[in-house]
């Protein structure tokens, strides 16, 4: 096993310049616990950016995200890891027959880790050439096996201690372990980072590690960022193709166009399932105000399939996407900065209640989907104000609440570090859930 360390520079030292295939692997890229494909989109831009045909690239949304609380299952919308590898088995298959490859590449953040290891090991292993786990928690979250013994988190409870037995990486395929350096909340010795502090967790940062895979370190990078940063496209690209990117920058496109999923939440937590009825009318803004700039710019009420596009979008504009639910109780307020490129992935996720009230002020979400805010690791602003909420030491929250106030709608400018989103509130209507969304490539 090679030990590869700092963001892989040992092993992009060791590769040269090589081709890419002609028909280079086919990737698919699987989401992490209650999240979606969309977290993809700046990895699958990079490879993109670096010749990579888009038609080769796959990112899929598992439709019950969030993990049970056990691997019995038996909770409404939740789902075990037999439900998720079948899901992926499914996909796979597609993506073989789509593209005429025998084999594919999956790359997997967080339990997408874990899927993958559960579908090559009992379902596909042949079918699959590479292997990337990408902050995995491969050895659990915590390894107590008096503490919620069949999570399938727990490295001392009989899911994980199964799938590690014998081994832990399978024959003929060729596997990657991304890890931090100790700034992963899910591979901490302590267990503060999930709501346990004073309870030794019996993991430390490499739990992440597998035996007998290569493995990359990316020092102060978070639970997110080993998946969705630029050193974690670094690696994961010259490990796919044998060679280092050229660099890391996301190349523009001069046609953008942009589709997704309009989904929802049932039973307190949010699925990757379509939310029919739903309408969708997405509005061109102001990149100084939030304020909209003429007329909308696409309008779609949302079929079966849960689509919502496809739009043709300008390069580098940004958008606000107003989202209203179908019984009309919630109205989301979506904004995000340009899009460089063209992606059908731009989840819509409509809350399932109003937000909350604190009195004549309203409340503006900012999100950091592919990263975790750390205070003093990263500068957050409101309005040119350090953001409250963070906490301090090991990242673990990827949002903050704002209030601003309610008497009369305004802009509200957002920063996380070199990126800034400025948003408009809708004071008056209770429905109304403003988020901001940055891209943190």
């Amino acid at each position: 096993m090679r030990r590869l360390i700092a963001g892989g520079a040992v092993l992009l030292a060791a590769l040269g310049a090589v081709p890419l295939a002609a028909q280079p692997v086919p990737v698919v890229f699987v989401h992490g616990n209650g999240d979606h494909a969309g977290l993809w989109d700046t990895m699958r831009w990079r490879f993109e950016s670096q010749g990579y045909p888009a038609d080769r690239l796959f990112a899929l949304s598992l439709p019950h995200p969030v993990a049970s609380s056990t691997v019995r299952g038996g909770e409404a919308n939740r789902s075990t890891p037999a439900e998720q590898a079948a899901a992926l088995a499914a996909f796979v298959d597609a993506v073989r027959a789509r593209t005429g490859a025998p084999r594919v590449a999956l790359v997997g953040s967080s339990r997408g880790g874990l899927t993958i290891r559960r579908f090559v090991r009992d379902v596909g292993g042949a079918r699959v050439s590479h292997v990337v786990t990408c902050g995995t928690p491969n050895h659990g979250v915590f390894a107590q096996a008096g503490l919620q013994p069949e999570s399938e988190f727990n490295g001392a409870g009989p899911y994980l201690r199964a799938l590690n037995a014998e081994r832990e990486v399978e024959p003929g395929v060729a596997t990657l372990a991304i890890r931090s350096d100790g700034n992963d909340k899910y591979a901490q010795p302590d267990g503060a980072a999930m709501g346990m502090r004073g309870v030794a967790t019996g993991v430390d940062a490499r739990g992440p590690s597998l035996a007998g895979a290569e493995e990359v370190v990316l020092p102060g990078a978070d639970h997110r960022e080993v998946a969705f940063s630029a050193g974690a496209f670094r690696a994961v690209y010259a490990f796919l193709t044998g060679r280092p990117p050229a660099d890391t920058a996301i190349v523009p496109q001069a046609r953008v166009v942009l589709d997704g999923l309009v989904s929802g939440e049932a039973a307190g937590a949010p699925t990757n399932l379509p939310l029919a009825g739903a309408r969708v009318t997405v509005h061109a803004v102001d990149a100084a105000t939030g304020a909209r700039v003429g007329a909308p710019v696409h309008r779609r009420q949302v079929d079966a399939r849960g689509r919502w596009g496809p739009f043709r979008a300008v390069g580098g504009q940004p958008y606000e996407f107003e989202v209203e639910a179908p019984d009309g109780r919630v109205v989301l307020h979506l904004y995000r900065p340009g899009f460089p490129r063209s992606t059908d992935e731009v989840t819509l996720r409509v809350p399932a209640a109003p937000p909350p009230v604190r009195g004549d002020s309203v409340r503006v979400l900012l999100v950091r989907p592919r990263g975790y805010l750390g205070a003093g690791r990263d500068t957050v602003e409101v309005d040119g104000q350090p953001a409250a909420g963070i906490p301090p030491g090991i990242p673990t929250v990827d949002r903050v609440t704002a209030w601003v106030g309610g008497g009369a709608p305004r802009s509200v400018a957002l920063r996380v570090n070199a990126e800034r989103l400025v948003v408009r509130t809708h004071p008056g209507d209770p429905r109304r859930v403003v988020v901001a969304e940055v891209q943190h490539d």
